[in-house]
């Protein structure tokens, strides 16, 4: 089968000469101290080897979980904030058709909670779901993250009214802590079926874990196929891959370069609509990864061709501080032509005949043309298609490229403290017991 590939000539035309190159024995340092384990964060490695180690009885225990949810429920709530709902997110809406909602159900609505704290949100999807079938797959490693654990409360208590206790225990899932934490104490007390999070492997490194898995077997895709495509992009981007042969560590390189040349915001952007959670999921791989110690490219993200009639503007003659990276998709999986009309008032005639995706390839490379006529570097990441093993391939791509990159700017790849300071501000603010010191601090600051 074909692989992902990486396109970078558009990029690297910006930079001296040799300047890529000249990142290569630092990255193959980084891969040397991801592979030995002596980087900064090395007890969250766990992602690094996980595709290969993932066992066809883990994914066999997996798929019949999901059987279960599937054949005793019309939804699944998946409650889950950050990188516990991120990536199953993006891997369901890039493979499930777009309008799946409005079409007969072939298996359960699979919703997403527990990552806002948005009132007329959570009244909304306790609306939708009175008097319906409905199951849990509750996503927290402490079982007390503020978002999640107030919908698992709502949730649990909804569930096992409509269905009653011993009913509810069948379709409550957790996916948590192997021995503490909140979440561990209630699903073994109440007998859910659980899976562990691995210790360590951090939140956004976890859609290959069951916090992933779960859901996107629920949605009815295959698994096995997911962590094919990531194992195949696991051996292409091995340590002892030549440095030009190795699409992540050639992304870090040329990424890094573009940051010392003074570009400090990526743009992620997709000519294909079923990316868009694709891209909120890398915002925040890339952000909660490398933005530390007052350093790192800001990661931002658009959807083109829409946003070329709002961001385009800014792109194509704002400041010269960005460079994009494109994925690129070669073959859809539906095939449209543009009809021909006999008074062709739109003047659109000239396209009769021709593939729809002809004309957004056409989108895509007119863009890239003028985006470096404007001076902003290019790269290109090609899929030759969305399905389960390429978007498998994707995820563990941009995986070993964030390892990789964060290794090179220097910072703690795998760690997150500047998430910490709003939740203890809101802990303050909400009076949580413990935090009567900070309470006071914030209380006198406001006056």
């Amino acid at each position: 089968m074909e692989n992902l590939k990486l396109e970078f000539n558009k990029a690297a035309q910006f930079l001296a000469a040799g300047a890529v190159e000249s990142y290569e024995p630092k990255a193959k340092a980084a891969l040397e101290a991801l592979e030995n384990g002596t980087c900064k964060g090395n007890d969250f490695l766990g992602w690094l080897h996980l595709p290969s180690e993932t066992t066809q009885a883990f994914l066999d225990d997996v798929k019949a979980t999901a059987q279960v949810l599937r054949e005793n429920c019309e939804a699944v709530v998946v409650a889950g904030i950050g990188g516990s709902y991120l990536g199953a997110r993006a891997v369901i809406e890039c493979l499930e058709n777009t309008f799946s909602w409005l079409l007969p159900a072939k298996g359960p609505r699979i919703l997403f909670a527990g990552n806002n704290i948005g009132e007329d949100y959570l009244s909304e999807l306790i609306g939708y779901l009175k008097g319906k079938k409905f199951g849990v797959i509750n996503i927290s490693k402490s079982g007390t993250t503020t978002e999640t654990a107030i919908t698992f409360r709502l949730l649990k208590k909804m569930c096992e009214d409509q269905r009653g206790k011993e009913e509810a225990k069948k379709v409550i899932v957790a996916i948590t802590d192997a021995k503490k934490g909140a979440a561990r104490t209630t699903a073994d007390k109440e007998g859910y079926k659980s899976f562990v999070i691995p210790d360590n492997v951090g939140g956004r490194f976890s859609v290959l874990t069951p916090v992933g898995l779960l859901p996107i077997a629920c949605a009815g895709f295959d698994i096995d196929q997911l962590i094919a495509g990531a194992q195949a992009m696991e051996a292409q981007t091995a340590v002892d891959v030549p440095f030009c042969e190795n699409p992540s560590a050639m992304y870090a390189a040329v990424r890094n370069a573009l940051y010392a040349a003074g570009k400090k915001i990526e743009i992620l952007a997709n000519f294909q609509p079923k990316l868009h959670f694709m891209n909120e999921w890398w915002k925040q791989l890339y952000g909660e990864s490398e933005g530390k110690d007052g350093k790192g490219i800001f990661p931002a993200a658009v959807d083109f061709t829409t946003d070329l009639h709002s961001m385009g503007q800014w792109i194509q003659d704002g400041e010269r501080t960005i460079f994009e990276t494109v994925i690129s998709v070669s073959a859809p999986n539906q095939c449209l032509e543009v009809p021909s009309d006999e008074e062709n008032l739109d003047g659109l005639n000239f396209l009769a005949g021709k593939r729809i995706d002809q004309v957004n390839k056409m989108a895509e490379l007119g863009t890239q043309l003028a985006h470096v006529d404007g001076g902003v570097p290019n790269l290109r990441i090609v899929l030759p298609c969305l399905n389960e093993y390429y978007v498998g391939q994707l995820i563990y791509f941009f995986e070993k490229g964030c390892g990789i990159s964060g290794e090179i700017l220097g910072v703690n790849t795998f760690n997150q403290p500047g998430v910490e300071a709003y939740k203890k501000n809101m802990f303050a603010l909400l009076n949580k017991p413990g935090y009567e010191a900070e309470s006071k601090a914030i209380q006198e600051r406001l006056g």
